[in-house]
């Protein structure tokens, strides 16, 4: 018999077909979703780069109010320090402790907000490269089973008896890890991007309560002035 994929597809029977296509469907789920979180990245990346450049503007200046811009996506950094700057507005101005832990907590709670947002999709990536090689070595032992029964069908054990069965079970074999190895490729991808923005969001928050902070110092040396 041929082995092309063509020639294979006819020889295997219904459950090996169920599970190729079961596995294309997981292929291309992973590849949508990593696709999809490329995008996100990239654009939310750029946003959190432009509100970066207008917020420090404002605060070398020693202002401290909203550098969003209605309508505009201000990106996940943005939305993080725009929660900083509601928070210190909403809180009493002369309580300097209880001002800075409100602006601290708030930033804390979006920060997780946001990651959790940026890991969105890295489970479906993370479910098909760990079962996509079971899901193949199922097919695999299906098509031993095949084997066996051509084999005991026909009386005899012969490389032409159980040839299909084995072609089938190889086949989904193959294809099991040809799923799963770009898909550890993206989750690994995925977790190491999100890993570096959250150190980004921990940084800028930091910087935005050395701000408050250092706001309080410059209001008590005014005062005692």
């Amino acid at each position: 018999m041929s082995f092309s994929f063509v020639d294979l597809w006819a020889s295997t029977g219904l459950f090996a077909r169920s599970i190729i296509v079961v596995m294309l469907l997981m292929s291309l789920v992973s590849i949508f979703v990593f696709c999809e979180r490329l995008v996100v990245f990239i654009r939310s990346r750029r946003a959190s780069k432009r509100y970066a450049e207008k917020v420090a503007t404002t605060l070398s200046a020693g202002e401290l109010k909203s550098a969003a811009v209605s309508g505009v996506d201000p990106g996940y950094l943005g939305r993080v320090i725009e929660a900083g700057i509601s928070a210190f507005k909403s809180s009493p101005s002369k309580d300097e402790q209880f001002t800075i832990e409100t602006v601290a907590r708030a930033l804390e709670r979006q920060s997780q907000r946001e990651i959790q947002s940026l890991r969105r999709g890295q489970s479906v990536l993370g479910t098909v490269s760990s079962t996509a090689p079971f899901v193949g070595l199922l097919g695999t032992v299906m098509g031993i089973v095949t084997a066996f029964e051509q084999m005991a069908a026909s009386g005899s054990g012969g490389l032409a008896t159980v040839s299909a069965g084995i072609a089938e079970a190889l086949l989904t074999t193959a294809l099991g890890l040809l799923v799963a190895i770009p898909a550890v490729f993206a989750f690994n991808f995925l977790q190491n991007w999100v890993d570096a923005r959250a150190v980004d969001i921990a940084e800028s928050s930091n910087e935005f309560l050395d701000f408050v902070a250092r706001r309080f110092r410059i209001a008590e040396g005014s005062q005692a002035g």
